[in-house]
């Protein structure tokens, strides 16, 4: 499969098409689709890569990745349904949206494989699940895994899974932004410029992520690593257990997972 085509080129699709240019791909096996004519003339500008309506993105492309809005989603199946098949390969990054959506609106046969990234695709370091639809094969989910390769990891899972997948990883980062808000803005009210409160929490995260990505124990002994008897740490983690931190985020991210499902019940027949 030699041309690829993002339709919707927001953050994420920008992002995609980026990584995919520094992993090798020519600008020449690449489209986009982009309903604002500044935004599209910027990306072409920037990349080198054509922009193109949805209907010659279809003609042109044998791999169709369809990441517009959720809601924006009707307008996009009905141009793509006279145009695609089971030659072409369609890769929706459209959250809560299922295959049986596509399957349903694109002609019989048509592969659809179901993705969930994140937003660290902007600096290529993405947590992407993807799930087949009925009609995608081995060889689809190995192109979707190479595509996505290129900016950050891929795991495969059971689309039974994606809505809890979207709300632990599609709206993860959003939750470690939120808290490191939220620890800038302690150290603010303990007397630190701005500044420092913000370098001295960044760094930390950073480091902190590394070890748990390059180390092979667990969070909670990573956790008590550092949570000394009778000293500060200890007594910053009762305080986060007396206001019910943890119960707080399980009902986040439960509540995150039940959004999740009500938009692809919203495209139900």
């Amino acid at each position: 499969m030699s041309t690829v085509a993002v339709l919707g080129a927001g953050k994420i699709g920008e992002a995609l098409l980026s990584g995919l240019l520094h992993s090798g791909r020519s600008a020449d096996e690449l489209l986009f689709t982009e309903r604002h004519p500044d935004r599209a003339a910027e990306l072409t500008e920037r990349y080198g890569v054509a922009g193109v309506e949805v209907t010659e993105a279809a003609k042109r492309a044998d791999v169709l990745v369809v990441a517009v809005k959720p809601q924006d989603i009707d307008p996009v199946l009905d141009e793509l349904a006279p145009l695609v098949g089971p030659d072409s390969l369609v890769v929706s990054m459209c959250a809560g949206l299922p295959t049986s959506l596509y399957e349903r609106r694109l002609p019989e046969g048509t592969p659809v494989v179901r993705v969930m990234p994140n937003t660290p695709m902007l600096v290529n370091e993405a947590m992407s699940a993807i799930s087949p639809g009925r009609h995608a094969t081995d060889r689809h989910v190995r192109v979707v895994e190479e595509l996505l390769s290129a900016v950050g990891k891929v795991v495969v899972v059971p689309e039974s899974q994606q809505d809890a997948v979207t709300a632990l990883s599609g709206s993860g980062p959003a939750y470690f932004f939120y808290l490191v808000e939220a620890m800038i803005d302690a150290g603010i009210l303990l007397g630190l410029p701005r500044a420092v409160a913000e370098q001295l929490i960044v760094q930390s995260a950073v480091g902190a992520a590394k070890m748990l990505a390059e180390s092979s124990q667990h969070p909670v002994l990573l956790r008590e690593a550092v949570t000394s008897p009778a000293g500060t740490t200890i007594n910053g983690i009762r305080e986060l257990e007396k206001h019910g931190v943890r119960a707080a985020m399980l009902d986040a991210i439960e509540a995150a997972r039940d959004r999740s499902v009500e938009l692809g019940k919203a495209h139900e027949d």
